[in-house]
């Protein structure tokens, strides 16, 4: 399988109104009070994405950097609401992005955006490669669409160091403008490594009184062991 460049040239990101913000409901979708930039926009939490999304415009999506996998080394850090609100966010500002559970032991995407007819999502799709990618894809907002981590458990999680896995990533940078992949804690699973190892970009998330510096630096040398980049750490404090 040929090599994927992960430093495409920036596509023309679609110049649209923001979308307004706080609708509890968006078509099928159920924004929930989780996704705290969609409900409390005016929050200090929200303001610390919208910070968050300026550094990664700036040194990350127009350097045409179309990938990131959100990681953290131990559990309850954060990374899901990190990956969730950072691609609400970055939805707003007009990036075409697709946020992607990749946490297939304890999926927790549908707890920010969540629906009756979540289906089939990348579990499936490491299980079956003939599997239509644009079939499981959700489309929450012009801006903003989901692959959740469909039901395939945790026999999948072992495909995504796969060619399969690189395929698919491969394929939604050519379709959207960034996407984000939630993964799970480093230390209970080698995921969030073979994951980023895949898009390799990756944002750590520690919390703060929660999470050991020793810790995080063992995922930065492990991810940079790997072929991937750490772009920078969000400290969670909420």
């Amino acid at each position: 399988m040929a090599d994927v460049d992960y430093n495409l040239a920036p596509g023309a990101l679609r110049e649209k109104p923001p979308l307004t913000p706080g609708a509890a409901r968006q078509s099928s979708f159920v924004l929930t009070e989780n996704l705290v930039t969609a409900t409390r926009p005016g929050s200090i939490q929200a303001e610390s994405f919208r910070a968050l999304r300026s550094t990664l415009l700036s040194q990350h999506v127009n350097k045409g950097r179309r990938a990131l996998a959100v990681c953290s080394p131990s559990p309850s850090a954060g990374c899901s609401f990190v990956a969730a609100n950072l691609a609400f966010v970055m939805a707003q500002a007009g990036v075409n992005t697709l946020l992607i559970d990749g946490n297939l032991r304890e999926p927790g995407v549908h707890e920010f955006i969540t629906s009756e007819d979540m289906g089939a999502g990348l579990g499936e799709c490491l299980a079956d490669d003939s599997l239509p990618l644009a079939t499981v894809i959700k489309r929450v907002q012009p801006m903003l669409s989901v692959l959740y981590a469909g039901n395939a458990g945790i026999a999948a999680a072992d495909r995504l160091g796969s060619s399969v896995f690189r395929s698919l990533i491969a394929q939604c940078l050519r379709d959207f403008d960034l996407t984000i992949v939630d993964t799970p804690p480093s230390s209970f699973s080698a995921d969030a490594r073979r994951i980023g190892a895949v898009t390799h970009y990756a944002l750590i998330v520690a919390k703060r009184d929660l999470t050991f510096v020793k810790d995080v630096k063992i995922l930065l040398d492990e991810l940079v062991a790997d072929g991937a980049e750490a772009i920078g750490t969000y400290l969670n404090d909420y």
